[in-house]
């Protein structure tokens, strides 16, 4: 008789039949008991049948003086800012060991709504990647902003009934929660039994006990490692952050011990397509753990089995009976090689190539949203109102500002860009509904001595975005953005120096990550000769206009001040 289903793994673990692939002689990390253990692993199917002395198998690899782990488990990440399609997107993180990801696309989702959710949802079905969706909390982020889709409590509703949805995605909105907002409220209601995943920067007392007592269970804005701290006392889990542009690792390290590691978690947020090439994904933050010190089971635990039973994905995070046979071969544990990848049992990536085909799906309902007025050099006007007026300040590294209250540089009673002191406009021009809509601020920090930069991706409604060092550069950067239909530019003398095309919502590229990685150097190549010194330019413009960051940041609305919550100017 031949067994199928489940009776023929608890065969196979019995050692009854044989199993369909044994992965033998390596070190097998424990995600359960923190120890590596020698034994050989049985997969039947898309399962690990058992780990120890199994033999016969349809195939045997010998991995010898290797070491076998779960496929890592990214809880917090938000794909489009890789910049890189779906199926792009996978075959970039996939090599480097992801295999699976928790996202709530508001990306997207502030674009495109809940059809710019389901393309994603469409290509990433097809692909060796899990992706467990939360549902998007702030479409948009605030009422201090104009975005292309917002999703409502009924919304939430319909989402959740949606079966890769697992929870209520980061409330970004703290200051509604705080102060009761009845919508902000409502979706949390409906997300009740489920995981509600927070976002709090700077929240502490009482204040963050209210946040929490809304019902919801973790944060990843932590910074400094008292507020983290406070988080993790107060019942928190606390995802420790380590992307392109938010880099919180070294500082909250010093909060992982003996009893604390169970209720942490590595997430990266934000990573670029270059640092997915050059560096890595998670594997790349749990190899910086291990370099600061961390014991590399432990680190590899805070990216599997942490993340795992946070989120309630009982068939992951764990090379044991009945899970899930996504398994890393791993060269050594110290520089966190990853030489294999097996996704439910299947070999889909290899000496860092993926071995799966791209799908198919058609885009023609997330693309073409680029809809705005023509930006001219009198909505660009800003006239001076005082001898000092608040400018955001650039943090190197992080993506919360400084309020800064400087002197600026006039002509004629208008603001205009003052190089020698490295005070730019800041532009941010509202492209989905063609309102017309023009955000004007200054901004320290970026370097810039001539031309101008510009992108449409600008967190998290995802308005065009400008920093220059006149209005007419300001402007031919726009006008290049909106040609594209989405991407970024770098203009001087009213020449595009270089570009990229976002052409997915403005957001994404259908380019291989090669090729958006060398369009990206280019970009940034440009930007550092007009002056530029941040090292990653385009990823600091993007979030100038995240309204929920502090301390003051620009939409398209006006300026922000965050910490208030109101427009200022």
């Amino acid at each position: 008789m031949t067994l199928t289903g489940q009776a023929r793994l608890i065969a196979v673990a019995r050692g009854d039949q044989p199993a369909d692939l044994i992965l033998a002689n390596a070190g097998v990390v424990n995600t359960f008991t923190g120890e590596v253990i020698a034994g050989n692993v049985a997969i039947c199917d898309d399962r690990i049948a058992g780990v120890g002395d199994y033999h016969e198998a349809k195939q045997t690899l010998n991995v010898s003086g290797k070491y076998l782990c779960p496929g890592f488990i990214d809880g917090h990440v938000h794909l489009e800012s890789s910049m890189l399609d779906a199926g792009q997107y996978a075959q970039a993180v996939v090599p480097r060991g992801t295999s699976a990801i928790v996202t709530d696309l508001h990306e997207i989702a502030n674009v495109c709504g809940l059809k710019g959710m389901r393309y994603v949802l469409d290509c990433v079905r097809k692909l060796p990647l899990d992706l467990f969706l939360m549902t998007p909390s702030c479409v948009p982020a605030t009422h201090l902003e104009t975005s292309g889709a917002s999703i409502s409590p009924e919304d939430v509703r319909q989402i959740m009934r949606w079966r890769e949805t697992i929870g209520l995605g980061e409330v970004m909105n703290f200051p509604g929660v705080i102060n009761r907002d009845a919508t902000v409220l409502r979706k949390i209601a409906l997300s009740q039994g489920k995981i509600i995943d927070g976002h709090a920067p700077g929240v502490r007392g009482k204040d963050l006990s209210a946040y929490i007592a809304a019902g919801i269970g973790s944060d990843h804005e932590s910074m400094a490692l008292e507020e983290a701290r406070e988080k993790l006392q107060k019942g928190m889990f606390v995802m420790i952050r380590e992307g392109s542009s938010e880099k919180n690792l070294e500082a909250l390290l010093p909060l992982v011990t003996d009893k604390t590691y169970k209720r942490c978690l590595f997430v990266v947020d934000d990573r670029s397509a270059y640092d997915l090439l050059h560096d890595g994904d998670i594997d790349a933050v749990v190899r910086k753990a291990i370099h600061l010190g961390l014991e590399p089971v432990r680190a590899i635990q805070m990216a599997t089995i942490n993340a795992a039973e946070y989120f309630r994905l009982g068939s992951l995070g764990a090379i044991a009976p009945g899970y899930f046979a996504n398994i890393l071969v791993l060269d050594d544990l110290d520089d966190l090689s990853v030489n294999t990848v097996f996704y439910r049992g299947r070999m889909v990536a290899g000496e860092g190539r993926s071995l799966f085909p791209l799908p198919q799906v058609d885009n023609r309902t997330v693309t073409g949203t680029v809809n705005m007025k023509p930006v001219t050099l009198k909505k660009l006007s800003l006239p001076a109102t005082s001898a000092e007026l608040p400018v955001i300040e650039v943090v190197p590294g992080q993506i919360v500002t400084r309020k800064r209250y400087l002197k600026v540089r006039t002509v004629d009673g208008q603001v205009i860009s003052d190089t020698e002191h490295d005070i730019l406009k800041l532009v941010v021009a509202e492209r989905h509904r063609a309102t017309g809509n023009v955000g004007l601020g200054m901004v320290i920090g970026f370097g810039l001595k001539k031309g101008a930069l510009a992108s449409s991706v600008a967190h998290d409604s995802h308005n065009i975005i400008a920093v220059g060092t006149s209005d007419e550069d300001i402007i031919a950067a726009v006008q290049e953005i909106e040609r594209l239909q989405g991407g970024l530019a770098a203009v001087a003398n009213g020449q595009v120096l270089a570009s990229l095309s976002l052409p997915i919502a403005g957001l994404l590229s259908d380019e291989p990550l090669e090729v958006v990685v060398a369009q990206l150097g280019k970009l940034e190549q440009k930007a550092r000769e007009l002056g530029a010194r941040l090292p990653s330019p385009f990823a600091t413009l993007s979030f100038l206009a995240l309204p929920v960051i502090p301390e003051l940041k620009l939409t398209d609305l006006g300026l922000v001040d965050v910490t208030e919550f109101r427009l200022i100017r």
